[in-house]
């Protein structure tokens, strides 16, 4: 490509931004300062030349390439989350562009104790001779999904600035609260006017996803007996001792520290509360939709099986529905895939394809009768201080980006 690209440059200014969302925040989005990234971008576009970017009264920002040719083609959208997780800091991050990797440890300099080295980082061995980004030692660096926003960008660019690319109509959306779950709450598919979707949401250049797990969440809130600690024999019954009982019960080959590939899990996010009321919140995964009723009733037995020997205690056990797996809509447009396959081929990948043990946007968007399998951006140690990502990976995915507008343009 006869192109200087901008994504270094753009991902490096992006990820200073604090736009952490919130998980238990009630507004929409859930912090008011993802919204300040959300109006960078759209003026961005703006001043590529691409006329009707804005954000809405959500954090979402829109945008439309037109079509240049005569073909009747679908459209195709790109998206990815403004947002950064909360398991991190986001705040003040501080991103160091490591030229000329060498192989040996990385030593983050505001946390001496951050080491991000070749023996826990394999994907390492990869990037040796070439550039690569972290964050300085205290905070995430935000690559998940920074990085896709930034390729998104540049692709924005580039096609702006060669008009020559024969391509369909190009839709851009940029989504918050995606880390917390709410990334497609308030998301207009009307105004966004798409036929299918690719996320930038993926790790290692070459993966290809177009199956997530399937997932509800569980609220188990638990009724306990208060009485004065000073007069409480045989009268109290503490909720948060019968809270701990059910966390030990827990079977531990259904946690996400033993399972791996295609197994699912049972995981308890968050618990709160006092001696007479607590409540624990689970996640629940597995790729076979089925197996999440299994998990459930696993872990509903648990508790029934505790609360017996309480007497005048209660449980209210809740499953909310959050995602499921995107493979179930994407097996009956088999060519989103495809056409994705070719592109990564033409820019000298292997397409490895993988299942997601998480979800993205794309999950409810395909189920929001939007398509949506997900590419590769190369970021890796997500949610971490230690998180990394390599610049030979972001430009690959934007010139992949480009062939894939090109195939689309070519196949229909």
């Amino acid at each position: 490509m006869n192109y200087q690209h901008t994504v270094v440059e753009k991902f490096t200014r992006y990820v200073q931004i604090d736009t952490q969302s919130n998980s238990h925040s009630n507004t929409f989005p859930s912090t008011e300062k993802q919204k300040k990234l959300s109006s960078i971008l759209a003026n961005e576009l703006q001043q590529m030349g691409i006329e009707d970017a804005y954000v809405d009264e959500y954090g979402y920002v829109y945008a439309t390439i037109p079509s240049n040719t005569d073909k009747n083609i679908p459209v195709i959208c790109f998206c990815s989350h403004i947002d950064t997780a909360p398991d991190c800091s986001g705040t003040n991050v501080n991103p160091i562009l490591h030229k000329n990797y060498t192989g040996n440890d990385i030593v983050l300099p505001d946390d001496k104790t951050q080491i991000i080295s070749i023996e826990k980082h394999s994907y390492l061995k990869q990037h040796i001779g070439n550039d690569i980004i972290t964050a300085s030692g205290t905070t995430l660096l935000g690559a998940d999904d920074k990085a896709g926003v930034a390729i998104i960008m540049d692709m924005a660019n580039y096609l702006m600035q060669h008009k020559e690319i024969k391509h369909g109509t190009i839709k851009i959306v940029f989504t918050p609260d995606e880390e917390v779950g709410r990334g497609t709450e308030k998301m207009n598919l009307k105004i966004l006017g798409a036929d299918y979707a690719y996320t930038l949401d993926g790790g290692e250049a070459g993966t290809l996803e177009d199956e997530t797990f399937s997932a509800d969440a569980v609220t188990i809130t638990i009724n306990g007996v208060i009485a004065h600690p000073g007069y409480a024999k045989n009268k109290l019954v503490n909720a948060l001792k019968i809270a701990g009982e059910i966390l030990t019960a827990l079977p531990k080959m259904l946690s996400p520290e033993a399972t791996e590939k295609r197994e699912g899990f049972i995981h308890p996010v968050h618990i709160e509360g006092i001696a007479e009321k607590a409540t624990i919140e689970f996640i629940i995964r597995d790729f076979d939709t089925k197996q999440l009723m299994y998990h459930e009733n696993v872990l509903k037995q648990i508790v029934e099986d505790i609360m017996k020997n309480y007497s005048g205690c209660s449980f209210v056990f809740e499953v909310k529905e959050q995602y499921r797996n995107m493979k179930e809509v994407l097996i009956n447009h088999p060519q989103v895939v495809a056409y994705a396959e070719e592109a990564y081929k033409r820019i000298g990948l292997i397409p490895v394809n993988e299942p997601i043990r998480g979800g993205t946007d794309g999950s409810r968007l395909s189920f929001m009768g939007l398509p949506c399998p997900n590419l590769f951006t190369g970021m890796q140690a997500i949610h971490s201080k230690q998180e990394w990502i390599g610049v030979k990976d972001m430009v690959l995915s934007v010139n992949m980006l480009i062939e894939l507008i090109k195939v689309w343009e070519e196949k229909c």
